[in-house]
């Protein structure tokens, strides 16, 4: 069921964390940060919140109003409002920080979303390299990735042209991100799938020249 729990605080924080700090509201948050989604969308990128627990913390983000349902393309999708949206740095910089943390115990979820805020700030890139235009495909949702004077933008759909494509699962992706000496033996064993120039997806996902 849904809560009405508050830590009766005058305090921001306090008064932030009775919206947002019921366990899996900011992983939703996080996982609406780039393109809106279905609710079934939503349980396949967070597989450890039960349907009745993702369905309460979705209604009670909707109460607070950071987030909002409306029809697309026929499907009802979730997304933030634009009070949710100004969540975003405080979700990527909860991110910087919990990445120093130890990992936690396997089988370890890891969602499509979360590779990559991973590879958008991550990654340092050149700033006097050629830009790059990459096509991800993750577990078959397609993602436009663009480099350019140091930095990434990532977007939902197809890009126009690609310099590169990759298609993968989001752990692989986040393996390979990880550990670059993973790559060959990956792209060798079908864990990945290459359209393109290797030496540009090696710059895609570490950055550099080459």
């Amino acid at each position: 069921m849904p809560t009405s729990r508050s830590y009766r605080d005058q305090c921001g924080v306090a008064r932030a964390l009775d919206i947002v700090g019921e366990r899996w509201a900011l992983l939703v948050v996080r996982e609406l940060l780039f393109v809106p989604q279905r609710f079934s969308e939503l349980r396949h990128a967070l597989p450890n919140a039960s349907s009745n627990l993702l369905a309460d913390r979705l209604r009670e983000l909707e109460q607070h109003g950071v987030i909002q349902r409306r029809k697309l393309s026929g499907a009802q999708v979730y997304e933030l409002t634009e009070r949710g949206r100004k969540l975003e740095p405080i979700v990527l910089a909860l991110g910087d920080w919990g990445s120093e943390a130890p990992g936690p115990p396997e089988p370890a979820a890891l969602s499509a979303t979360s590779a990559l805020i991973f590879l958008r700030r991550g990654v340092r890139h050149d700033p006097d390299a050629p830009p790059i235009v990459g096509r991800l495909d993750l577990d078959g949702s397609v993602w436009t990735v663009r480099v350019e004077a140091g930095q990434v933008e990532v977007r939902s759909g197809e890009p126009v042209t690609a310099d590169v494509s990759l298609r993968t699962d989001p752990r692989t992706l986040g393996r390979l991100m990880g550990d670059r000496a993973m790559l060959d033996g990956v792209l060798a064993e079908g864990g990945a799938a290459l359209v393109g120039d290797k030496g540009v997806l090696e710059r895609l996902l570490y950055g550099g020249r080459s």
